[in-house]
Formats: C-alpha cells, structure tokens, sequence
C-alpha cells in the first residue's frame, strides 16, 4: 500500500512541476475574419507551436495589417513577442487585444495579460476599485 502511496505522489508531483503555469496556446480565427487575416493568423498559430517564433511574429503582424482590429492576432503577437523576451512591446499588444475583445474570456483571463497590467489583480474583497478600505466590507 506504501508503495501504491508513492508512486501516486510521484506521479501527481512530475505532473504539476511539468507545468508551467503560462499559457502556451495562441487563439484561433472566429468564423467572419478577413481572409488574409485568418490565413496569416493560421500561419503564425503552426509556426509557433514549431517554436518559430520569429516567423511567428511576422505571420501575426501581417494579420494585423490586414484587420488591425483583430484581436486574436494581437494577443497571439502578444504571447509570441514574450517568449521571444520583448515583455514591453507585447504589453502593449495584451492591452490592444483587450481592448478590442471586451468580452472575450481567453483574453481578459490570461495569465500574461494580468501579469502584464497589474491592475486586472485587483483585490476581489473591495466592493468596487474606488472604496479606499482595503478589506471593503
């Protein structure tokens, strides 16, 4: 039984040290993007699972210059230009997809972005950003 035990927690324990807790996967097209923008955007999606990740960028930024307000090609840019190390460009394109997808889930809930804007980890015990107690209720 000892040894079923261990084996069990080893297991569970190379399985959580094997994540790294970021998120790894770029975002497909919606259904109704330009054709361009969706075919660069499925370019630079199979160059980044390659780990290519300056072809990457440039199959992203060209999706943007063919629909600047696509969102998913911002924030796949975004993850791209992190990994490549360039934190404060892909900053900047965190918070363009943000803008631009106000309601989408995967954006707005994305480990990057909120290590990247602070200010999306705000204290969820307030009642609102405005009351100055820090404990609100």
């Amino acid at each position: 039984m000892r040894i079923l035990m261990r084996v069990a927690l080893c297991t569970l324990a190379l399985g959580c040290s094997s994540q790294s807790g970021r998120v790894e996967n770029v975002l497909p097209a919606p259904s109704g993007t330009k054709s361009a923008a969706a075919t660069q955007l499925q370019k630079g999606n199979a160059l980044f699972a390659a780990r290519d990740f300056a072809g990457a960028e440039q199959a992203f930024r060209e999706a943007i210059g063919a629909d600047p307000t696509f969102a998913e090609a911002h924030y796949n840019l975004a993850l791209t230009l992190d990994r490549a190390g360039h934190q404060g460009e892909a900053k900047k394109h965190y918070i363009e997809a943000a803008n631009l997808a106000p309601g989408h889930k995967v954006i707005w809930d994305s480990p990057p972005l909120r290590e990247h804007t602070n200010g999306l980890n705000h204290d969820v015990d307030k009642k609102s950003y405005l009351d100055p107690n820090p404990r609100g209720f």
